[in-house]
């Protein structure tokens, strides 16, 4: 069982940038696809961005261009760079990464962004 820590998050004016950080803990990173989600108050949790466990990766049409997945094995963490956010942006952001043997889905407690001026 993998055990997951989101950082990063915080208050930002638009145009902004934050870094987020999930660390995982506790079995093999590289056997994981992770994902970032967000929930966003009043709405559903959605997919922001996906990296598989050979480092392909997929976003949400509404930060292509904008946010950055990517993975670092050797430390046990992905990352989600946000450039040009923007009010629409603020949520709740969650880390999730999924076993790729069993397909059993692990989620982070999550990590408040919020974008104001």
């Amino acid at each position: 069982q993998v055990q997951l820590v989101e950082s990063g998050g915080g208050l930002v004016q638009p145009g902004g940038s934050l870094r987020l950080s999930c660390v995982a803990s506790g079995s093999i990173f590289s056997i994981y696809a992770m994902g970032w989600y967000r929930q966003a108050p009043g709405k559903q949790r959605e997919l922001v961005a996906a990296v598989t466990s050979g480092g392909s990766t997929n976003y949400a049409d509404s930060v292509k261009g904008r946010f950055t997945i990517s993975r670092d094995n050797a430390k046990n963490t992905v990352y989600l760079q946000m450039n040009s956010l923007k009010p629409e942006d603020t949520a709740v952001y969650y880390c999730k990464a999924t076993k790729i043997t069993t397909r059993r889905d692990y989620w982070g407690q999550g990590t408040q962004v919020t974008v104001s001026s």
